[in-house]
């Protein structure tokens, strides 16, 4: 097994920590030794730990990372101040099957209790992917909700004008017998036949419906509702 090793101090980390650069890299190689791995030491000097990706040493540590390897810090305030990129981190560290040693924390996940603390944080990650899949969904219910433009086409059952969205008469009625039938239990492709069967046209004019299009009608349609209720 390879170690690669990551040691980071700011200048106030330097003050409020008292552990210098020195030992940290002191304690890393203290743990490869009893492990009998070869180590690799990554560091930063004087850079903070707030943003992960503005680090050159901790970029080029993970790169060093492979398979079977561990990514070992002093703690994991030193890994990251902030819990969304230390999150992001164990997500690249999981991709390439490698393990990440804290010796602060005492997290080590080459061993099964630091596998269930990796798996642990993993979960923490796809709920933060989930909040922000929220907050997205959210915002754009609040463009439509305002009418306001939500990307590169208008949707179906509105038509723009000078950068606004506005209901089209037309289309909000085909909108409306979507969600009528739908709410009354009928399929997706039922309802795909109805709005061919009354001659109603797509955007662009094609009178032919599939179920995909109408579910992504119906779901935007049902989030504004949902969410402005």
């Amino acid at each position: 097994m390879k170690a690669v090793g990551y040691i980071r101090v700011s200048t106030q980390g330097q003050v409020d920590d008292g552990v210098s650069l020195a030992a940290q890299e002191s304690k890393i190689q203290a743990r490869a030794t009893v492990n009998d791995a070869d180590v690799i030491i990554h560091r930063d000097e004087g850079i903070s730990g707030k943003r992960y990706e503005n680090r050159p040493g901790l970029q080029a540590a993970l790169g060093k990372v492979g398979k079977g390897d561990a990514l070992v810090v002093y703690s994991l305030s030193r890994l990251s101040r902030s819990t969304k990129d230390t999150l992001t981190i164990a997500d690249e560290l999981a991709k390439k099957d490698a393990d990440l040693v804290s010796l602060s924390e005492k997290i080590d996940t080459t061993s099964a209790a630091g596998k269930m603390v990796f798996r642990m944080l993993a979960v923490l990650s796809e709920f933060e992917r989930d909040q922000i899949s929220d907050r997205t969904r959210f915002a754009l219910a609040h463009k439509i909700k305002n009418g306001e433009k939500t990307g590169g086409y208008v949707p179906f059952g509105y038509q723009v004008n000078a950068g606004k969205l506005y209901p089209d008469v037309g289309e909000q009625k085909a909108v409306k017998l979507m969600l009528s039938l739908r709410k009354k239990g009928h399929s997706l492709n039922e309802i795909c036949r109805a709005l061919e069967a009354a001659g109603i046209p797509r955007k662009l004019g094609s009178r032919e419906w599939l179920p995909v299009i109408v579910q992504r009608i119906i779901n935007r349609e049902n989030q504004v509702t949902k969410i402005w209720a």
